[in-house]
């Protein structure tokens, strides 16, 4: 409970700004008022002339003006200053407000102006007591030193360097967090792409698959029950794998891991599975590998069966092709798949439609190419190739 009350305590917070500079030169005004009436008192019975009050208003004074015009308070101290302990008895510490516009100046970044500042006092200073027996800087010796000056100086460049290192640490913060904000929507964007080609892959081919079974169903209801009975049995199985494949894709948008087992990742080793569902739909496939198989990289995987898919998907159900041949080639390098169908050439797919873009920028985010054209003499040919 101590812990929670002393949390809850309001934090003491000092004035700033315009508050601490009225603040500042009230304060010293006070103390340099009291310090006079104290030294008339003590010291020899003279009084504080009107203009002495007077320079030490406009000295005290200009400290409120000091961040906007740092090198118009240091002069008019210096002045004030200069005017002041020549003139008056008793003297005080008015030199203190000369002392405060330096350290600004130099804060400020104008440390050059300060430096000469300082040398023009120091020198003003030697050169009265040379010519005067009394010496009216006595009662603020000790700010007079040129070890002050320099330390005051030395201290508000300081100062300065540390407010342009804080300016450069925040400012390079907020690029950083910029640059984190623009690489999570690039992100995100990419991953809205990603998620979007694989749902038009798995959805489209599926239904594509739907569609061209219940077409033939209907055409066999009367002639050809066996047909009709095997393209409803094939759309079963192909609404279960759509409706599996989406249930998978959602569950990884909402972050959902599932405790019972499921289907491998599509990938080159359902390859026969892909073909035999086509195939279910009157389409003829031969598939043929060349090379050695072996494991590829997970992307490059998915990317080469989604590939298959949707070109067989596009011979499905633009095209009048009764078959269609799948290579599949393994090199040092990469692997390269191709899909030839052989329909008519006013029958095959456009090349620049939605799907055939999908299976490209699948192609090219591996730094791979992919080619889709017409045949001369009919059919379709589409073929990528993925580096490992």
């Amino acid at each position: 409970m101590r812990l929670a009350n002393r949390r809850d305590r309001p934090v003491l917070r000092l004035p700033g700004g315009r508050t601490a500079d009225a603040l500042l030169a009230g304060g010293s005004f006070a103390v340099l008022a009291v310090l006079s009436v104290v030294s008339t008192r003590t010291g020899a019975p003279t009084r504080m002339p009107v203009y002495g009050w007077t320079l030490m208003a406009a000295g005290c004074g200009a400290l409120y003006f000091r961040r906007g015009h740092p090198v118009a308070v240091a002069v008019v101290t210096l002045v004030a200053c200069g005017l002041f302990y020549p003139l008056t008895e008793p003297d005080g510490p008015l030199v203190i407000t000369f002392v405060i516009a330096l350290y600004t100046a130099a804060a400020e970044g104008h440390l050059a102006t300060a430096a000469v500042l300082a040398g023009l006092s120091i020198a003003a200073s030697v050169e009265a007591d040379r010519r005067d027996d009394i010496n009216h800087l006595a009662d603020a010796a000790s700010f007079l030193l040129a070890g002050w000056f320099v330390a005051v100086i030395a201290i508000g460049g300081v100062v300065r360097n540390r407010r342009a290192y804080l300016r450069e640490a925040e400012e390079r913060a907020r690029v950083a967090e910029r640059g984190r904000e623009a690489e999570a929507r690039r992100r995100a964007v990419e991953e809205r792409l990603r998620i979007a080609r694989e749902l038009h892959d798995v959805l489209g081919h599926n239904i594509s698959l739907i569609n061209v079974q219940a077409a033939a169903a209907l055409h066999g209801l009367r002639r050809e029950p066996e047909r009709a009975e095997a393209a409803l049995t094939a759309i079963k199985q192909a609404s279960k794998d759509t409706l599996r494949e989406m249930r998978a894709t959602l569950g990884v948008l909402r972050r959902v891991d599932e405790a019972a087992p499921v289907s491998p990742a599509p990938g080159l080793a359902r390859l026969d599975e892909l073909t035999h569902g086509i195939a279910a739909a009157g389409l003829e496939i031969r598939t043929e590998v060349v090379g050695e198989p072996r494991t590829l990289p997970a992307e490059a995987d998915l990317a080469a069966y989604r590939i298959v898919q949707e070109a067989l998907t596009n011979v499905a159900r633009h095209s009048t092709a009764s078959a269609a041949a799948v290579r599949i080639g393994y090199t040092d390098d990469g692997v390269t798949v191709s899909v030839e169908d052989d329909g008519t050439p006013a029958a095959s797919p456009a090349g620049d439609g939605s799907g055939i873009r999908g299976m490209r920028d699948r192609a090219e985010s591996l730094g791979g190419t992919l080619e889709a054209a017409a045949g001369p003499d009919g059919g379709f040919t589409v073929r990528a190739h993925l580096p490992l």
